[in-house]
């Protein structure tokens, strides 16, 4: 088994920034264990394809086991998977709860958890989220008060294993972006969206997937909060 090449265990990652992102680490010669509910598998033989809800600990469990027996290492963590539901708080059901605790922040915790202690066997990592500002940058026209809890929860546990990790050899940041050209918005609400940013327009994934990359190779950086929102977090 060749185990010098470093690898990336991307969640979220059939369509979207994290389809992108696997292509990305691919680009740099990364193996790459892929996850999503559903996806097929890659001809590309250093591209293993683990199906499965993320909120399951059993996927988690299997998505790390399978890096290791098939790459044998785990050098970076992606938690992209998670979803977004906006609406007044009232009218938030607790399907959406459930839903939105489970893909968010149970997601986060099962894999994380199994990924983390790889890492610090072999003294080094990088553990990243792709998270929101949607904590620090509130509108009255677009309620999101679950949204943010899960998100805003994720950039909160970035900054604590951070510091808890800082002297072990991982790395943990996070990406906030705004809104983002994927299919979780309808095209037709692009221009709406576009006016939520200071700069005009909406987020596109390879931007995205720019600032993962940065955060993946910025030995000195953790703890950061990266946002590639637009000046959402700026002001308005």
């Amino acid at each position: 088994m060749d185990t010098e090449r470093k690898v990336a265990i991307i969640t979220g990652a059939s369509r979207g920034i994290g389809e992108a992102l696997v292509e990305a680490y691919r680009d740099r010669n990364y193996r790459v264990v892929a996850n999503a509910r559903s996806i097929k598998p890659s001809p590309d033989p250093d591209i293993l394809a683990v199906s499965g809800d993320i909120g399951d600990p059993t996927t988690a469990e299997q998505i790390v086991l399978q890096a290791l027996d098939r790459f044998g290492r785990i050098d970076t963590l992606v938690n992209n998977a998670g979803i977004f539901i906006g609406k007044p708080f009232i009218e938030y059901t607790d399907d959406d709860y459930s839903r939105m605790l489970s893909i968010n922040l149970s997601g986060f915790f099962h894999v994380t958890r199994r990924a983390a202690a790889q890492m610090l066997g072999r003294g080094s990592g990088h553990i990243l989220q792709i998270t929101s500002s949607l904590d620090e940058n509130v509108s009255s026209s677009a309620p999101s008060a679950l949204a943010a809890l899960t998100k805003g929860g994720l950039n909160a546990a970035t900054k604590s294993l951070a510091i808890e990790y800082a002297s072990k050899g991982i790395r943990v940041n996070a990406v906030a972006p705004g809104a983002t050209k994927t299919s979780m918005h309808r095209p037709e609400m692009y221009d709406v969206l576009a006016k939520q940013h200071p700069i005009g327009r909406m987020g596109e994934v390879h931007e995205i997937v720019e600032a993962v990359l940065y955060l993946e190779t910025a030995g000195f950086v953790t703890g950061e909060i990266l946002h590639v929102d637009g000046g959402q977090s700026a002001g308005f």
